[in-house]
């Protein structure tokens, strides 16, 4: 039996039976078993079912409403996740259905050989989640995968186990997916099954977990895609609109109380705008209130998992004892059993701090100046992350010169976190951020497929003699 917290309370007001071995190898086999009737249908078939699936979810919006606002302690959020999954079951949809997948294609070395591809989908993939976004990131691989043609089961954190008992019914409400779309209870010991049974698996969360998920793939050859922590760097330069940066920087660092992998985690100032920067995001920081005690109003919700507010806290607390300077927030607070955290700036940091290095996940904003642009690009591309990253100047055209210089996956220009915001634009993790495809754009829906190649010849094939050592090419004269 496990315990789930509530955040807003701190109670332990939930359990759940973990799904046991033997029940969920046999479970992924029942998926597997249903796969193949699955992708035979087609992907416009599919994408019907999928689109049902999506009225099943809009149904069951005040259950679901109701149990991710408990699993995370906020509202508008919580709103937005529902939107955003039924909104992507529409947008996948479209993308898969005006994509043509299958034409032959002229060889340009030799006009008679032609290849078509087909593609075949991975029969079962594993989804591992967490706790962040719960119902956004269950199903932001799985609506490709099924679409795709693959049976998918999902293990969300079982930090915020409670939106799966709402999830439930909508699935069961499609005949279809009853098989090919398993939302299991489980723990850290459950995902190593799905990967011991699964043919590709889809991870999203930290650095540390990645790399055990990589292993236990890697060990049975099967891909991994990898969706990794992040220490989103935000770079303002001379001529930036300071209010503008201000807001970018506030709505990039906070919002979902910063528990997000593309927050903004560090902001590097240029020099001659370090004060006025500082003094206008801590008037804007100061501003922002909690949501408590009344959810249907205020910024910030609680921070979800109680070990995060002790990482935040040990990093904020390890910088003031070396030197930096507290100008709001900075205070683990309690509030009905919850834990919670203001805005929070920091300066006088240094990089080799723990809070300008390692992942923090929660709304703290340490700044930084510096003296030159090859600095700014030489500290936004130090540490181990490149998930994304943020560039202010004068001009996009300004910000862009930049951003092309930065190690990131996707660059916001003169705003931040903006894949929170933009799901079109293929891109991938730098370093260890992450591993595989983009989960983003056409990519997104590709990398759920093998690609076969059949190759037909239009002419004669080759006879052995062409390959004798003996053989001699006879070269026409060239005229010259």
């Amino acid at each position: 039996m496990r315990e789930a917290r509530n955040p807003r309370s701190g109670a332990i007001d939930y359990r759940f039976e973990v799904v046991s071995p033997a029940d969920l190898k046999q479970d992924m086999a029942r998926a597997r078993a249903a796969q193949p009737a699955w992708a035979a249908l087609g992907v416009h078939a599919r994408g019907a079912v999928l689109r049902r699936f999506a009225a099943a979810i809009e149904q069951q919006r005040p259950a679901l409403q109701a149990a991710l606002e408990t699993d995370t302690g906020r509202r508008r959020a919580t709103t937005l996740e529902i939107d955003s999954v039924i909104a992507s079951i529409a947008a996948w949809t479209s993308l898969a259905a005006n994509r043509s997948t299958e034409d032959w294609i002229e060889g340009r070395s030799n006009k008679l050989l032609r290849h078509r591809p087909q593609w075949i989908a991975y029969p079962v993939c594993a989804v591992i989640s967490p706790w962040n976004f719960p119902l956004l990131l269950a199903m932001i691989d799985a609506i490709p995968a099924l679409l795709a043609g693959c049976a998918v089961v999902v293990k969300p954190s079982e930090v915020t186990p409670r939106f799966i008992a709402a999830l439930l019914p909508a699935i069961a409400a499609i005949p279809e997916l009853t098989d090919l779309l398993q939302v299991k209870q489980g723990d850290g010991s459950t995902g190593e099954i799905m990967i011991d049974h699964a043919d590709l698996v889809c991870f999203t969360g930290s650095l540390a977990t990645g790399r055990l998920v990589a292993r236990r793939a890697a060990a049975r050859l099967i891909p991994a895609f990898l969706e990794l922590g992040g220490k989103d760097p935000l770079l303002v330069m001379q001529g930036a609109d300071l209010d503008a940066a201000t807001d970018a920087a506030l709505r990039g660092s906070v919002v979902a109380t910063g528990q997000a992998c593309q927050s903004i985690e560090r902001i590097y100032v240029a020099r001659s705008l370090h004060d006025e920067f500082v003094a206008k995001l801590v008037r804007k920081a100061k501003a922002v209130t909690f949501n408590w005690p009344d959810i249907a109003k205020g910024d910030l919700g609680p921070i979800i998992w109680a070990r995060q507010a002790d990482i935040i806290a040990e990093q904020i607390d390890d910088a003031i004892r070396r030197g930096a300077k507290l100008k709001c927030g900075g205070v683990i607070e309690h509030h009905g059993g919850g834990r919670w955290l203001a805005p929070t700036v920091l300066t006088d940091v240094v990089q080799d701090m723990s809070v300008m290095r390692e992942e923090t996940f929660g709304p703290v904003m340490p700044v930084m100046a510096f003296d030159s642009v090859d600095e700014a690009v030489g500290l936004a591309n130090s540490g181990v992350y490149g998930l994304s990253a943020a560039v202010f100047a004068g001009s996009i055209a300004d910000a862009e010169l930049v951003g092309r210089r930065i190690d990131a996956g996707a660059i916001s220009l003169n705003d931040a976190a903006l894949t929170a915001l933009f799901y079109e634009a293929p891109k991938q993790s730098f370093k260890q951020s992450g591993l595989g495809p983009s989960r983003m754009g056409e990519e997104g829906f590709t990398r759920f497929f093998r690609r076969k190649a059949l190759i037909a010849n239009h002419g004669r094939p080759a006879p052995l003699e062409l390959f004798r050592e003996d053989f001699a090419i006879t070269r026409q004269p060239t005229g010259d």
